[in-house]
């Protein structure tokens, strides 16, 4: 258990910001994003007995990150008062190295257009921007390299008239 809470921990703070912002993308406002990355907080935890080591944990957290992104708010509608406490252990520094980068105009406007993306596309450019590379966002998704590829082109192109129509 002391193994497994502290490759949790160590993880957790290699991973987090880029969790918190795949957070952000499925979610409308700073309280949705908080709550959806406690959500997957508490999922991974409760999923590390799980992790048998057949892709890296950082992907292993991507891959429950982007479930339970995709599945949270109808669940959260649901179940709003359905959550749980992690009092067991202390976290430090969650969402401290998170940069507050709302004042950039074209990173609004990209965030903006991220938005109006479908999940499926929402997903792979999330994974893209995090610097993943094809295979590790194949790993996550289930597509193959070259599907990635073929999608992220073509999610450029929107992405890039979207900011062009907003600015």
């Amino acid at each position: 258990m002391e193994k497994q809470k502290s490759l949790f921990l160590s993880k957790l703070e290699e991973n987090q910001d880029k969790l918190y912002r795949l957070c952000s993308i499925y979610s409308d406002n700073d309280e949705d994003s908080k709550d959806l990355f406690q959500e997957v907080l508490v999922q991974i935890w409760k999923s590390m007995s799980s992790f048998k080591g057949n892709s890296s944990i950082g992907t292993w957290m991507f891959r429950i990150a982007l479930n339970v992104c995709l599945r949270f708010k109808s669940k959260y509608t649901k179940n709003q008062n359905r959550f749980i406490r992690l009092d067991s252990m202390t976290i430090f520094n969650i969402g401290s190295k998170i940069v507050n980068e709302s004042n950039d105009e074209k990173l609004i406007a990209l965030r903006k257009c991220i938005k109006k993306l479908n999940d499926g596309d929402k997903a792979i450019v999330a994974l893209y921007l995090e610097e993943l590379t094809y295979r590790e966002i194949s790993d996550i998704l289930g597509l193959s390299e070259n599907h990635i590829a073929v999608k992220i082109k073509r999610i450029k192109s929107k992405l890039f008239n979207c900011i062009n129509e907003i600015l």
